[in-house]
């Protein structure tokens, strides 16, 4: 297991002037402890590693507690001071599954050092390790809550460019000619509905962990980098919420049209039955094989009854267009 966990995890060291990300050799390479402060990012794949992970707390000043908090990968949303750490859980949305699977990630906060583990391997944090590496930026001139913010920017701006392309692909957000409110039609509003309910809860818990973040008083956290990421997160829960709401109604619009043609049927309908339902009732009289019908032995009675229909007609024709029924 420990080469499972050593594989599984890499190292960054870097300075103002300086980077370096070599191999780890050895669990007890990993010292949280910073004598010429620079700043040290631990990545870990895989939160089963129980047994490596105790050794480097208990080799380290790190809290004992910790190990606890990391051996639950169930934990909701959750933001932590402890001796000189600050312990970050969370629930993060893996945008590139089809059926949007969360994973949990665990960050632990020093002054110069961030650890950061993740329940499965992948993530969208290769461009911060190319700015350190490429020197491009301030990050290298920064402490670990810059580190932290762009990690968590990373996450936002994921969410935002897949619920972007998700967005512009929904046919009911952006189609309402021609829909008919087939079971077929009502399946895909579902599903539409569902993903941005999904994306919702994921920027709500982004949302809840900036706000703690903010509160976090014992380290000299710059709170100015959460304030920023705190409007971005809350544009993209307000840009969700607007097509909630959008999607809400345009599905009401559907139906109520879709209620309309419908009445105009009936109506039409109504109309013809109200129209024949005279006449039925003459041709039924008529029909009817009594013998002494008087009217059966006169010259002209068929083209009287047929005058009576057509007088009949006209008449309720009449009386629909005088109360504007049609």
């Amino acid at each position: 297991m420990k080469n499972n966990f050593l594989n599984s995890t890499s190292l960054i060291n870097y300075s103002k002037e300086t980077y370096s990300c070599n191999p780890i050799a050895a669990i007890e390479d990993i010292n949280f402890e910073s004598k010429d402060k620079s700043i040290s990012w631990l990545n870990t794949y895989g939160t089963y590693h129980t047994k490596e992970f105790k050794q480097i707390i208990s080799s380290t000043y790190l809290d004992d507690f910790l190990l606890k908090l990391i051996s639950n990968d169930k934990h909701p949303n959750k933001v932590l001071e402890l001796d000189n750490v600050v312990f970050i859980a969370i629930k993060v949305l893996k945008t590139e599954t089809e059926n949007f699977d969360t994973e949990q990630m665990f960050f632990i906060l020093t002054p110069h050092y961030l650890w950061s583990i993740q329940e499965k391997k992948g993530d969208y944090f290769e461009w911060i390790r190319e700015r350190i590496r490429e020197n491009k930026g301030i990050v290298k001139s920064k402490k670990t809550d810059y580190l932290l913010f762009l990690l968590l920017e990373s996450i936002i701006d994921n969410y935002e460019d897949t619920y972007d392309e998700i967005s512009a692909s929904m046919t009911t957000l952006n189609e309402t000619s021609d829909v008919k409110p087939t079971p077929e039609f009502t399946q895909n509003v579902e599903k539409e509905k569902n993903t941005l309910i999904t994306f919702k809860r994921a920027a709500n818990s982004l949302r809840d962990i900036i706000s703690k973040l903010e509160k976090v008083e014992q380290q000299k956290i710059n709170k100015k980098f959460y304030s920023e990421l705190h409007t971005q997160v809350n544009n993209l829960v307000n840009t969700i919420d607007f097509d909630l709401q959008e999607l809400e109604s345009k599905i009401n619009m559907i139906f109520s049209i879709q209620g309309h043609r419908l009445n105009e049927v009936m109506k039409t309908l109504t109309i013809f039955s109200v129209i024949f339902i005279p006449l039925t009732f003459l041709a039924g009289i008529y029909g009817m094989n009594f013998k002494n019908i008087p009217e059966l032995q006169t010259e002209y009675g068929y083209f009287v009854l047929l005058g009576v229909m057509v007088i009949v007609t006209l008449i309720s024709v009449y009386l629909f267009k005088k109360k504007k029924w049609f």
